[in-house]
């Protein structure tokens, strides 16, 4: 594939597309189908190369243990081989495809890298809306009441007070918070 000018003759080369047959003097070496390009067609799409997936990364997930297995097309394996390749290597274990569940009642999260959190109380695993002793019901505990709890003692205080405000009452109208701060003592 002659190319380039009279004083360097094997400077550049024709491009190898059908359609264009361009004299380029930088040509681009498809590291697919080995063969010269100009600019316009020297990406894999433009010149339809067969071989434009030699390099390409995929993942096959095994369906008896989840676990993803990656390939590249160099090899020429197609997919089938490559799963029984793995299901036939010790590293395929039916026992893993199990994910974990966060272990609260009622609770049906799966617990993912990015969803599992570590009670530091009593090193439970559990997903991130339990993720509080008082949660999940923490066997060590920090002295703290169940969330429900929580709720009923603020429910119970708030129907105590019986319609008063907080803020003391001057002729019948709420006082400003300026005379509220001021008639606050130190302790």
């Amino acid at each position: 594939m002659g190319g380039g000018t009279e004083a360097f003759p094997e400077l550049g080369g024709h491009c190898q597309h059908p359609d264009c047959r361009q004299l380029d003097f930088l040509p681009f070496n498809c590291d697919g189908c080995h063969r010269l390009f100009c600019l316009e067609h020297g990406t894999y799409k433009s010149h339809a190369c067969p071989k434009s997936d030699h390099k390409s990364r995929k993942v096959v997930v095994c369906e008896i243990c989840s676990s993803s297995v990656e390939t590249t097309g160099k090899f020429g394996d197609d997919e089938k081989a490559i799963l029984e390749k793995h299901t036939k290597s010790k590293d395929c274990d039916p026992s893993k495809k199990k994910k974990p569940r966060c272990p609260v009642r009622r609770c049906r999260e799966y617990l993912t890298f990015s969803n599992t959190a570590i009670c530091k109380s009593c090193d439970l695993k559990v997903c991130l809306k339990h993720r509080f002793p008082a949660d999940h019901a923490c066997k060590r505990g920090s002295g703290l009441a169940p969330a429900s709890e929580l709720g009923n003692k603020f429910l119970a205080a708030l129907t105590s007070r019986n319609g008063k405000d907080c803020a003391k009452n001057v002729g019948g109208k709420v006082s400003s918070p300026t005379s509220i701060a001021h008639s606050v003592e130190a302790c």
